[in-house]
C-alpha cells in the first residue's frame, strides 16, 4: 500500500478542519439568527399587548386629613356622590370612593384616611384634578360659602375662551374647574408635572397604551402639555402632563398616592412596563399576582418622574364592587 507523505496528510486535515469550522460557524449563525428573530418577534408581540387590551382609568388615590370633613365638601361643593367607605382598622386607615357616577363605568376618587395623620405634604410635582361643568361660578360660590379657598376666579383661560377657575379643598389640593357642556365623565383630568416630557409622552403610549390626544405649547408662558389618554378629551378622563421649561426635578411629597388603571392580565402588562422601564427609566414596584388577604391580581410602577400606577385586572376589580 502507498503511503500518504506527511506533508499531504497535514494539508488534508487542515483541509477537512475548515471545511468543518466553516460548517460549524454557519450552523451557529443561522441558529443565532433564529433565536434573536424569535426573541424579536416575541418582543414585539409583547409590546403591542397594550393595543390589545381593555383598558380603562378606575381612580386616583391620595391621603387626607380628616375623611368625613373631605367627604361633605366634595358633596357639597362639587356635587359628588360617596360610592362606598371601608374601614380597615388592622392596618389603621379607611377609604372612601366618590365621583359622579358609578365605580363600573366613571373614573372615582380614592380617598385615604390613615389613623392619627390630619395633614401631608403636597409637593410640587402634583398639579391639580379638574372637573367639567355646565356652571363654573355656581361651584366657586359653593365652595367660598363652604370655606374653601378660590385661587383663581372664573374667567376666559389666557389666550382663550373656556371659562376656568381654580378653588382648594380643605387638604390643599387644587382642582381645576372648567365650563363645558354636558359630559360622560365630570371628574376629566389629573395633572402632574414632569421632568422631560417627550420621555413621558413615550413611556405612557409603550407602557400603558396610551395615546397623545393633544400637544399644547405656551412658550410665553414657559410650559408645554401633553394630553394623554384612552378616549378623546371630552369624553374620558385624561392625563395632563406637564412640562416646565428648565425644570427637571420636583418633590412629590406624601400626600398623592397613585393612578389605577384596569387591565385584562396584569402579567402580560408587567412584561410591557418592565421593557419601557428599561428603556426609558422607572422601575416594577410590585411584581404582578394577587393582593394578600383580596385576591385582586395587580402590578404596580413608577414612571421614569417617579409617579406611582397600578394596573388592576378587570375582573377582580369587578369582584371587589360586588
Amino acid at each position: 500500500m502507498n503511503e500518504i507523505p506527511c506533508a499531504s496528510m497535514l494539508r488534508l486535515c487542515h483541509y477537512f478542519v475548515s471545511i468543518c469550522s466553516v460548517h460549524f460557524v454557519s450552523m451557529i449563525a443561522a441558529e443565532s439568527s433564529f433565536v434573536f428573530r424569535n426573541m424579536a418577534e416575541a418582543s414585539s408581540d409583547v409590546m403591542d399587548w397594550p393595543k390589545k387590551d381593555n383598558r380603562r382609568f378606575l381612580h386616583v388615590v391620595y391621603r387626607v386629613g380628616d375623611l368625613d370633613r373631605t367627604i361633605q365638601f366634595y358633596t357639597d361643593c362639587f356635587g359628588m356622590k360617596l360610592l362606598r367607605k371601608r374601614d380597615i382598622p388592622d392596618e389603621k386607615y379607611s377609604n372612601a370612593f366618590m365621583g359622579f357616577g358609578p365605580e363600573t363605568s366613571n373614573f372615582v376618587v380614592e380617598l385615604t384616611y390613615n389613623y392619627g395623620v390630619s395633614s401631608y405634604d403636597i409637593g410640587t410635582g402634583f398639579g391639580h384634578f379638574a372637573i367639567s361643568t355646565q356652571d363654573v361660578s355656581k361651584i366657586v360660590e359653593s365652595v367660598r360659602a363652604k370655606g374653601g379657598n378660590v385661587t383663581r376666579e372664573p374667567g376666559p383661560v389666557k389666550g382663550g375662551n373656556s371659562i376656568i377657575a381654580f378653588v382648594k379643598d380643605p387638604d390643599g389640593y387644587t382642582f381645576e374647574l372648567i365650563q363645558r357642556g354636558p359630559t360622560p365623565e365630570p371628574l376629566c383630568q389629573v395633572m402632574l408635572r414632569v421632568g422631560d416630557l417627550d420621555r413621558a409622552i413615550k413611556f405612557y403610549e409603550k407602557a400603558l397604551g396610551m395615546r397623545l390626544l393633544r400637544k399644547i405649547e405656551r412658550p410665553e408662558y414657559k410650559y408645554t402639555i401633553g394630553m394623554m389618554g384612552y378616549a378623546e378629551e371630552y369624553e374620558s378622563i385624561v392625563l395632563e402632563l406637564t412640562y416646565n421649561y428648565d425644570v427637571t426635578e420636583y418633590t412629590k411629597g406624601n400626600a398623592y398616592a397613585q393612578i389605577a388603571i384596569g387591565t385584562d392580565d396584569v402579567y402580560k402588562s408587567g412584561e410591557v412596563v418592565k421593557i419601557a422601564n428599561q428603556e426609558l427609566g422607572g422601575k416594577i414596584t410590585r411584581e404582578p399576582g394577587p393582593v394578600p388577604g383580596i385576591g385582586t391580581k395587580i402590578v404596580s410602577f413608577l414612571d421614569p418622574d417617579g409617579w406611582k400606577t397600578v394596573l388592576v385586572d378587570n375582573k377582580d376589580f369587578l369582584k371587589e364592587l360586588e
